[in-house]
């Protein structure tokens, strides 16, 4: 199937292209959750920042789910090429998932042939980002993998990551470690780049919420963030019950979760928080960030399971505490991230532990915020056209 691709003659003279201002390398960029969007956003500003480059951006999957609706904020920064929709409203769970990642392959398939992008980007291990793989591998498209041989060892994501690591051509990864695991999957090593994680990209420009925005969230003392981790619901309502319990009389800020099956569970339990809980469904990323930063001055938290906790909280200066399996296995900066098992007494000993640390480092595993300029110029530089590039031979 690829050799009948490439025998298409209109195709052969495409990939003898070269990018330059005048013929730019068109990179479409996949964006399926409001998490990965803030991520991928300073890769996206880092291609549309250079003349040979053409930036597609692409909103899928839960971005366009009521209620939150995060597809408005995509289109706020970026003009969309096309809207992918996958996920149905009130159907969450491991089966909807399934009906959710077919539907989003086949159009995922009619989008490209539509757009004939050079590149495809995706980030991650979610539904959204495998059946843009797929379709990218299947349709005969050159596809980049950004944050690929991470390890989430909770989660069956994990084997999502390393499926779509499979079907990638390119990978950006966020550490050498997670290079080093890509290449003993059998990737071979001249595709494989270390970038950082664009998660860290840009942190810097962004200051602490101030007086007025930090009031009208409550004024709260931490942070918390979960998500789910595949469970039947009453498991995930029952720990999220469990960590809301263990914030005591303190005043947080809880986030809905994302659209993993478990999220109904979890959604119970925060419709039952106490008062001193302040629930809302969205914050837009220089917000949660500039939230963090706060928190952080104030001596307070991110508490939960979520990767933010890991990379961009510990990068905000702000400790964290990674309650449960979910992230269990991947990189952390120690000195800001405390793991806790799933019990009131012992996320409340993390808590004080944690919070009242002073042997801090600045250093993190996670790069230097120059993933986005870094990736970028691997994507113009790097040539998808020449036939060895969609025909992986893995050394096994």
């Amino acid at each position: 199937m690829i050799g009948d691709h490439w025998t298409d003659e209109s195709e052969m003279r495409r990939r003898d292209a070269r990018p330059d201002k005048d013929h730019p390398r068109t990179i479409a960029v996949v964006t399926g959750t409001r998490a990965e969007f803030g991520l991928l956003t300073p890769v996206m500003r880092a291609i549309q920042d250079r003349s040979d480059c053409r930036l597609l951006v692409i909103a899928a999957g839960s971005h366009l789910v009521q209620p939150a609706l995060t597809f408005r904020e995509v289109k706020a920064k970026f003009e969309v090429a096309d809207s992918i929709p996958m996920q149905t409203v009130g159907k969450v769970g491991r089966l909807h998932d399934v009906e959710a990642l077919g539907k989003g392959i086949a159009r995922f398939g009619r989008s490209f042939d539509r757009l004939r992008p050079d590149w495809l980007v995706v980030l991650g291990d979610r539904i959204e980002a495998l059946g843009a793989a797929i379709a990218a591998s299947v349709g005969g498209f050159a596809l980049a993998h950004m944050h690929g041989g991470d390890r989430a060892e909770g989660v069956a994501d994990d084997a999502m990551r390393h499926a779509i690591t499979k079907l990638a051509h390119l990978h950006l990864a966020a550490t050498r470690s997670s290079a080093d695991r890509i290449i003993r999957m059998g990737e071979d090593e001249s595709r494989v780049h270390v970038v950082g994680s664009p998660a860290i990209d840009s942190l810097g420009s962004i200051e602490p919420l101030g007086d007025a925005p930090y009031e009208e969230l409550g004024s709260p003392k931490h942070v918390v963030l979960i998500h789910p981790t595949g469970r039947a619901d009453e498991h995930e309502e029952h720990d999220a019950s469990i960590v809301l319990r263990s914030i005591g009389d303190a005043s947080a800020i809880v986030l809905h979760p994302n659209l993993d099956p478990g999220r109904d569970g979890i959604m119970r339990a925060l419709m039952s928080a106490p008062s001193n809980i302040k629930v809302v469904d969205h914050l837009p990323r220089d917000r949660f960030v500039g939230l963090l930063k706060r928190i952080g001055a104030n001596g307070g938290a991110l508490i939960g399971n979520s990767s933010a906790g890991l990379i961009e909280a510990s990068a905000c200066q702000c400790p964290s505490v990674d309650i449960g399996d979910r992230q269990r296995g991947r990189e952390r900066a120690e000195l800001w991230t405390i793991h806790s098992e799933c019990d009131p007494d012992g996320i409340a000993r993390a808590l004080d532990a944690i919070t009242t640390r002073t042997d801090r480092s600045s250093d993190h595993p996670y790069g230097d915020g120059r993933a986005g300029v870094r990736s970028a110029e691997l994507l113009a530089r790097l040539d998808p056209h020449d036939p060895g590039v969609l025909r992986k031979l893995n050394a096994y």
